[in-house]
């Protein structure tokens, strides 16, 4: 056999046996963008080298549309067809592709006993002549991208083809694994296997090649894919072949469809030249944004109640979403109270976050972006106290005038369309914030740890021989009391009840060394409990659905197990309670006619930096919440969204009650808690990677719901939740949060074995010098948002927003210099 090497090093040659793997194109000819289809014809060369056992295998690869089932007549036809006479194996048992292969020949032979099929010749001519684990002609998915620059397999599924010169029809068998099976280098975690055995003289139209590439192209999409898991039946798995065939005809024939991609989700920021530009620009990206949004209105309610395992994500999101905030408002409503010395509490503050979450729930471009309180806005609020202490102003009414500036600065940005500069924000910027707000949580988590030590463990009563335990002492500063996810404001040396500090020698604390050990112990088994829960779908135990039961409900089974715990197994050990006042008064007007007019315009300053935070905290967990691997299919709504912003925290701000804008980790965590996952295996390394989001406002709008309904739970049951449970719920966020953020995994890249670097795309293509220093460069812009972010002088952390900001012109214009455009293309790729 004569072979010669081509000038990309692929081999090819002439031969009776030969090797084909063909790949995708989409309908204009091009590498397509999504699952493409890849053939492999695989055969060995007879030697006569019977005592050598090495042989030759030779390959060849082309390229394979995905069957067009609109223009295409023999695509449906073929699916109708062979439907008719198909096998379908179930839940099938096997460890190798010789054995799955083997019972869909017996099952076609005893399913037809009449036909000509034979079944140990169909088995010879499918694998190659040495071995029966590498079959001859195969069709498996792949992924093609300008980022990867390459193909990836598609490792869950693949469809195996053999011909027989003695067959008159054809035959086509499925077989569902009831575990992903490792049948071979491209296809390590195989869910489906497609057998097609057909003549080997047949029309070209009606070739088990294209038989094969026509199931194949049903089997690209993952969401597909996923529901035919979850099917019982034999006629029930045929019935969703035939529909999905019908959806593709259908969706083919849509010319918005004749692309690569299934379902395009367009971005706000991307222009059509086609169109007029419009004579005035104000208000359009609004209404871009209403026209993209509203006819998926009435589905965003449907689609969480009908659909596979909707009526077990939804809720989860739904619990999910109460714990991540209701906790946490119990602690910025003791922080506000102390800062404010009682004018904003919990009861503002779980109101707020009520009101806000569901109006944003019912009238939001994109229902799945969740709000909150944030330490930032804490700041400003304690910044707002502070000056309206110094200048005898009403804090209520100045509070009011900031809230309503920031809200007009916000108006105005929607109507301008500024939130179009956020196409220039890249996954360089959105990581370091990301990154930022899980250290915030940590840091506080432990900052709490340690001063409740320092409190109770390290309290003069210990050292001096007086060892009382009254908890209940008068002289305990109120500021021990305080927790909050702060990476910015957390008081440590204690607040006395006026708000003013006091002297460590005032603070006469009893000795509870028991307290602070019982404080560490809950705040560790709450995260180390909730990321076992979480992970549990990695664990051989109970059953799949159980355990993926359990990895929703992981924070709220968490909290209450820990905090059942905390109060009544160990409630010998005394701890010291939140701080909450029941005569918290509500809805009272702010009197803004009482500040002066210089107060308002020095407002509008502090309205103008407040609305800067407002505006990269929204746009930066919009861009998180709508990130393409999140395979969000209804489109975003940056300005509408900030317009919404600006309304209810004006709303807010009349009655001085606590502002909300878009959280993290929150927002992106309620999108993986309303997704099907699949974990992906790429030469060892496990990735989950999500096929299907419920993109529904049900679980904002209940989840906000139960939050309001927390009002009336005061001070008994949430009382029960212990302090340390709070930190445990901050590590946990924080933690979770890690989870798919490239800047955590290239910095854990400093301290691994090369060899043991995972296969990501910008491995295979950046060198890692370069990998190394572009890491660097963020380390060193995340170190000086902490600076700021955690400095001990309040109006240095007003710069926080600014700084914020100029990661954009930063990462456009500095980094460039240090690292080519080609390789920062590969890491700093959505």
């Amino acid at each position: 056999m004569d072979s010669v090497q081509d000038e990309n090093g692929h081999l090819f040659g002439n031969g009776d046996d030969e090797v084909v793997e063909l790949t995708g194109l989409d309908t204009n000819g091009n590498c397509a963008n999504n699952n493409g289809v890849f053939t492999l014809t695989q055969g060995v060369p007879d030697t006569g080298q019977d005592e050598d056992d090495a042989s030759l295998l030779y390959c060849r690869y082309e390229r394979l549309d995905v069957k067009d089932f609109h223009c295409e007549v023999r695509g449906s036809r073929d699916v109708e067809q062979a439907l008719n006479y198909s096998v379908v194996l179930l839940d099938h048992n096997a460890n190798n592709l010789s054995q799955v292969v083997g019972s869909m020949l017996e099952n076609l032979v005893q399913g037809n006993p009449d036909s000509e099929l034979n079944a140990e010749a169909a088995k010879m001519d499918i694998f190659t002549n040495t071995s029966d684990s590498i079959a001859r002609r195969t069709i498996q998915g792949t992924v093609s991208s300008d980022q990867m620059r390459g193909l990836d397999y598609d490792q869950a599924w693949v469809c195996v083809m053999g011909e027989l010169a003695t067959l008159h029809h054809r035959h086509v068998a499925f077989a569902r694994l009831s575990n992903p099976v490792n049948l071979g280098v491209t296809c390590q975690e195989a869910r489906f296997v497609i057998l097609v055995v057909g003549p080997s003289k047949e029309k070209a139209t009606k070739s088990t090649m294209e038989t094969g590439r026509t199931f194949s192209s049903l089997f690209t999409d993952m969401s597909f894919r996923h529901s035919l898991l979850s099917e019982t039946t034999k006629d029930g798995f045929r019935t969703k072949l035939r529909d999905r065939a019908r959806q593709m005809a259908k969706e083919q024939g849509n010319p918005d469809f004749r692309k690569s991609s299934k379902l395009l989700t367009y971005s706000v920021f991307d222009e059509d030249k086609n169109k007029p530009k419009p004579r005035c620009p104000i208000g359009q990206g609004m209404l871009g944004d209403l026209r993209r949004r509203l006819p998926h209105y009435l589905s965003d309610f449907k689609d969480g109640i009908f659909g596979p395992k909707t009526l077990q994500k939804v809720p989860a999101a739904t619990f999910f979403v109460y714990f991540a905030c209701v906790l946490p408002n119990l602690a910025f409503g003791m922080l506000n109270s102390n800062n404010t010395n009682g004018a904003i509490g919990i009861k503002k503050i779980l109101f707020s976050q009520m009101f806000g979450g569901v109006l944003f729930a019912l009238f939001g471009g994109q229902p799945l972006i969740i709000f909150l309180t944030t330490s930032p806005l804490a700041l400003f609020t304690k910044i707002i106290y502070n000056i309206s202490q110094e200048y005898d102003l009403d804090f209520q009414a100045l509070f009011t005038c900031v809230g309503l500036w920031n809200s007009g600065f916000l108006i105005l940005y929607s109507l301008c369309g500024l939130s179009k500069f956020m196409k220039w924000s890249s996954r360089s910027t959105e990581d370091i914030f990301s990154l930022f707000i899980s250290c915030a949580f940590s840091i506080d988590a432990i900052r709490d740890c340690l001063a409740d030590f320092s409190t109770n463990y390290h309290a003069k009563a210990c050292y001096s021989g007086s060892n009382t335990t009254n908890p209940l002492n008068a002289s305990v500063s109120s500021g021990l009391f305080t927790t909050a996810h702060s990476y910015l404001v957390l008081n440590e040396t204690g607040n006395g009840t006026d708000g003013t500090s006091a002297p460590p020698g005032q603070l006469d604390n009893p000795c509870m060394r028991e307290s602070s050990l019982l404080f560490l112990l809950l705040m560790l088994t709450t995260v180390w409990l909730g990321l076992t829960l979480f992970n549990f779908t990695k664990t051989p135990y109970l059953t799949s659905g159980k355990r993926e039961i359990l990895a929703d409900y992981a924070l709220p089974l968490a909290v209450l197990i820990v905090s059942f715990f905390g109060s009544f197994v160990f409630k010998d050990v005394q701890m010291k309670p939140f701080k909450y006042d029941p005569d918290e008064t509500m809805f009272e007007v702010s009197n803004v006619t009482s500040l002066p007019v210089a107060a308002v315009f020095a407002a509008g300053g502090l309205g103008f930096f407040l609305s800067l935070l407002f505006f990269m905290a929204q746009n930066i967990v919009s861009s998180l919440v709508n990130r393409d691997s999140n395979k969000l299919k209804k489109g975003a709504a940056y300005h509408w969204d900030m317009f919404v912003v600006a309304i209810i925290n004006a709303i807010l701000s009349i009655f001085a009650f606590p502002w909300v804008h878009a959280a993290l980790p929150h927002s992106p965590l309620h999108v993986r808690a309303l997704a099907d996952v699949e974990e992906r295996v790429e030469q060892g390394d496990v990735q989950q990677v999500i096929i299907h989001v419920r993109e529904t406002r049900l679980s904002g709008i209940i989840s906000h719901v139960l939050i309001g309904l927390s009002m009336f739970m005061l001070p008994v049951p949430l009382t029960f939740v212990p302090r340390a449970v709070l930190d445990g719920l901050f590590l946990y966020v924080a933690f979770k949060a890690l989870y798919g953020n490239q800047l955590f995994e290239r910095v854990l890249l400093f301290f691994t074995e090369q060899a043991a670097y995972p296969p990501n795309h910008y491995i295979r293509r950046v060198p890692q010098r370069k990998i190394h220093l572009f890491t660097g460069i963020q380390i060193v812009q995340l170190l000086v948002l902490c600076a700021f972010g955690f400095s001990p002088i309040p109006y240095m952390k007003m710069v926080f927003p600014v700084l914020l900001m100029f990661l954009i012109p930063i990462r456009h214009k500095l980094v460039p210099k240090l690292i080519e455009p080609k390789y920062l293309k590969a890491l700093d790729g959505r």
